[in-house]
């Protein structure tokens, strides 16, 4: 992987936009999530529109661009992914861990702490993790409910300033990886990968595998044995331990 000095470097922006051209309609992500019986599987193509939306929200709304702090207090899941490409994409630094609450923009679940972040003068997002999820009752005044507002961004998106290779990507506790440094080599071409369940490594392997034009598999409050699982979806690396 090249320097955060070296001229030949590319952003998770980059990464997305070469798995489009790779090939739009193969899987990236699937995620199970064994607590509700959830499947869900997205294309580079569709993956890239929620990243768009999600991006153009960071940037009209909330002004973020290049350092600007993003915290994602989320779990390892399909949408975590999006919300971090997303600010990648406007060059903002993503905060996993016990970081997170403090971001200039807050991305949660939690209602509560969304609430908090707004009255402190900061921005949040309150996040539903359900596919079909298209309100969220408890959304506190001032805080963007994603389930029935995020649609409305558009599917495109441009940013308006680009990270430099030595700008902080990711900030997770007791480590950071510069723009120029996140997603180290470390899969085959085509990979077909387990990630971790901890966000912080989930992302750096998504990056890494998406690098190698693969994709990856995540399960979520998994029950029993994955081996049946892992195989019909002919997952060949496992990245569950910390990278």
């Amino acid at each position: 992987m090249p320097s955060p000095r070296s001229a030949h470097w590319s952003t998770p922006a980059d990464v997305l936009a070469e798995l489009l051209r790779a090939d739009a309609a193969a899987p990236r992500i699937t995620c199970y999530d064994d607590a509700t019986g959830e499947r869900i599987e997205l294309s580079a193509k569709v993956l890239a529109n929620w990243v768009a939306k999600a991006a153009n929200l960071l940037q009209d709304d909330f002004d973020a661009a290049p350092g600007t702090t993003v915290g994602l207090d989320l779990p390892a899941h399909w949408r975590s992914a999006y919300w971090a490409l997303a600010a990648w994409s406007v060059g903002a630094t993503v905060l996993v861990g016990p970081a997170a609450p403090d971001g200039d923009v807050v991305i949660t679940t939690q209602a509560a702490l969304a609430a908090t972040a707004t009255q402190n003068g900061r921005d949040a997002v309150l996040v539903t993790l359900a596919a079909l999820a298209r309100r969220n009752p408890d959304t506190p005044a001032g805080v963007i409910d994603e389930a029935s507002e995020l649609a409305g961004y558009p599917d495109t998106f441009a940013p308006l300033a680009r990270p430099s290779a030595a700008d902080p990507a990711l900030r997770w506790d007791g480590g950071e990886a510069a723009y120029g440094e996140l997603g180290a080599p470390g899969a085959k071409q085509g990979t077909r990968a387990l990630a971790p369940t901890d966000l912080g490594p989930m992302l750096r392997a998504a990056v890494s595998v998406w690098r190698a034009d693969g994709s990856i598999v995540l399960v979520h409050y998994a029950i029993g044995d994955q081996s049946r699982r892992l195989a019909a979806e002919r997952v060949t690396l496992d990245m569950t331990e910390p990278l």
